[in-house]
């Protein structure tokens, strides 16, 4: 950077200039290069209009950084989330809340969840030390980065980015109880969910949008449905799909494992198989672990279509289809192999 900054200066230097605030805005001292030629443009490039120095709309308009961006922190929920809950971030005393939430409200639960990182570090807080019950419409990136201990539950809906970076924390989101559509044949919650995600739990009671749990590295979460390109580039954590999906699920796909209810055999087509084997469940491991992903969905948000999978479990049991990574499965098989050979 010092050489960066040096080289700068000497071409400011040579221009008459000294400083950048000088030439922000200068296109009077750019020439366009005029033998530039290309099949597409026989007579060369006309850089007037990239080169146009428009005159300001407004006397006294600034071309250039002059003051702050505003970005409006003062406003934001998670100030007072911040100081409803500082028993629990100073002394882990067990919070809980219930408040209204709006599509105005964005990154909810993140700078609260800063504050709990700032004090308590990778551990967070023992779970549930902070417990926030929202109603109404979140906007983006709900509960992004949360951290362990804090559990955020949403009756209403979610925009984009939902759990985006998860690192910890839960996340419940399900419709509001005088809701009349059939949660799991509706969006709750918008796309790119648990992009990012590290760790952590999410159930989400109704269908996910496009991207859902892309570059997810160790998150468990439960949903059901979700649109285009799921689990994309997905290398770690738990996924359960309690009904239908998009196409190209699991492109790129190379840690962890999906379980996908198909009773229809539609999910073949629609996933991407180039990195990923489609198998059935049928060893104990990953029946009960399956089983514990969705009777937590179902304590946690009070599904009827989980409700549904557990009483006919016996039968349901055989349309969930897993999709275990080629990759993944080699390295579990290597490990197997050492243990066996220790």
């Amino acid at each position: 950077m010092r050489f960066v900054a040096e080289e700068t200066r000497e071409i400011l230097a040579s221009l008459g200039f000294r400083k950048l605030d000088d030439v922000i805005g200068r296109t009077d001292l750019v020439e366009g290069d005029p033998t530039i030629r290309h099949w597409k443009l026989p007579n060369g490039i006309n850089w007037s209009a990239i080169l146009h120095r428009p005159t300001p709309p407004y006397e006294g308009v600034a071309i250039r950084r002059v003051c702050g961006q505003q970005h409006g922190l003062e406003k934001a929920l998670d100030l007072e989330l911040i100081r409803l809950c500082r028993p629990a971030i100073e002394n882990m005393e067990p919070v809980e809340l219930s408040l209204p939430i709006r599509n105005v409200n964005r990154t909810v639960g993140t700078m609260l969840g800063s504050a709990v990182s700032l004090r308590h570090g990778l551990e967070g807080l023992p779970d549930n030390t902070i417990r926030i019950r929202f109603t109404g419409s979140a906007g983006q990136s709900f509960g992004a980065f949360l951290p362990k201990g804090i559990t955020l539950q949403l009756a209403g809906d979610a925009n984009d980015y939902t759990g985006k970076g998860l690192s910890g924390g839960r996340l419940v989101v399900f419709p509001h109880a005088e809701s009349t559509f059939d949660a799991a044949q509706n969006i709750v919650i918008g796309n790119v969910a648990l992009y990012g995600a590290t760790s952590g739990e999410a159930f989400f009671r109704g269908v996910a949008g496009e991207r859902f749990a892309v570059r997810n590295s160790g998150a468990r979460a439960v949903v059901e449905g979700v649109g285009d390109h799921g689990c994309e580039y997905m290398t770690g954590g738990r996924v359960v799909v309690l009904g239908g999906v998009g196409r190209n699920f699991a492109a790129g796909m190379s840690g962890g494992i999906a379980y996908v209810l198909d009773p229809l055999r539609a999910f073949p087509e629609l996933c991407n198989q180039g990195s990923v084997d489609l198998e059935r469940v049928e060893t104990d491991a990953d029946e009960r672990e399956l089983r514990e992903l969705v009777e937590a969905h179902f304590r946690h948000t009070r599904s009827e279509r989980a409700e549904q999978v557990l009483e006919k479990w016996a039968t349901t049991l055989p349309h969930f289809v897993k999709v275990f990574p080629t990759e993944y499965k080699r390295a579990l098989m290597g490990i197997e192999f050492g243990k066996a050979n220790y």
